[in-house]
């Protein structure tokens, strides 16, 4: 416990931490502070981008083996599985009906590339490495999870709009297309293409993932604040309890396909993370009937803060327990 205490301690007083905290606070004071969106985009893109090529290229230096392949499958099973655990959950504490329980569960068993990178940066700042095709592992989870969105509604009796934008959502997503096509440029490219453009893709990595965070602290903010009396303590307790539960499951995957300590980390945070830009993207189509307002405040506003500031120290600890990291 006191390791877990130590770690969320530094992690809260990181500049990472305190610029989503600013632009939380500021959205909540209801401050005129904002990220212009062309800008935010900009931001987003660099993150991906230089999230799948530093993969890539550790991919290529690492090369393929059943134990890549091994991570790959598990994501996929975390991804259509987790929304099953996560929709069993909240019917057990909430009162959501099927239709928006199914949204809200598809939203946790994908995942969030944000919190990813965040976890990638604490590993870096400790010194602790990790396995770069975990970022493949990243990609396959964004799509299994919404078609077991979509399967819970379907039983139920209820229609979901499943038709070619539906798949075209999800296979194209931009963030998908981005990450994989990145991915695959840096392992074409391996150690080399990396050393040639190290100088944009690492050195302000860090700086740029403030200002995200500075801009992801601004729409929580404001989507907490103008979701008032949408959510009930149980769907609360959720946001917060999901992640741990799906920690547990990545903890039990990375510990069984052998991965470093920090793979085990980085598998526990993509069991843990919850969508906040595939996934909603798809439900729009797919579930038009299911409300913005619980999902995205779930996932953006309740388990993405969570996880930032106290879920990741608490994955950090455990896994470096287990393994003796």
């Amino acid at each position: 416990m006191t390791e877990i205490l130590g770690l969320a301690a530094d992690n809260l007083i990181s500049p990472i931490i305190l610029s989503f905290a600013l632009g939380l606070l500021a959205a909540l004071a209801r401050s005129d502070l904002s990220i212009p969106e062309a800008v935010a985009k900009g931001l987003s893109i660099y993150l991906l981008f230089a999230i799948g090529f530093k993969g890539g290229a550790g991919v290529a230096a690492h090369g393929i083996d059943a134990r890549l392949v091994g991570s790959l499958v598990a994501g996929l099973v975390l991804s259509a599985l987790l929304p099953f655990v996560a929709f069993a959950l909240l019917k057990t504490l909430t009162r959501l009906d099927t239709l928006n329980a199914a949204a809200v569960a598809g939203h946790y068993g994908s995942i969030s590339i944000v919190t990813f990178v965040a976890a990638s940066s604490v590993l870096t700042g400790r010194g602790i490495g990790s396995e770069g095709y975990m970022v493949a592992v990243a990609a396959v989870m964004e799509a299994p999870a919404i078609l077991s969105a979509l399967w819970l509604v379907a039983r139920s009796g209820k229609s979901a709009d499943i038709d070619a934008g539906l798949w075209r959502e999800i296979l194209l997503n931009g963030s998908i297309v981005l990450l994989i096509g990145a991915f695959l440029i840096g392992w074409i490219t391996g150690e080399e293409g990396l050393a040639e453009i190290e100088s944009f893709i690492v050195a302000p990595f860090k700086g740029v993932l403030c200002l995200f965070l500075l801009d992801m602290g601004l729409v929580a903010g404001r989507g907490l604040r103008q979701s008032r009396g949408v959510l009930g303590g149980g769907a609360i307790a959720f946001g917060v309890l999901m992640p741990l539960v799906g920690s547990m499951f990545g903890l039990g995957a990375g510990l069984l396909l052998g991965l470093s300590p920090g793979g085990v980390v980085l598998m526990m945070v993509l069991a843990a993370s919850a969508s906040y830009i595939a996934v909603p993207a798809a439900m729009r189509v797919a579930l038009p009937e299911a409300n913005p307002a619980i999902y995205l405040t779930l996932s953006l506003g309740v388990t993405f803060p969570f996880n930032l500031t106290i879920g990741i120290p608490i994955y950090v600890a455990i896994a470096l327990a287990l393994t003796g990291g």
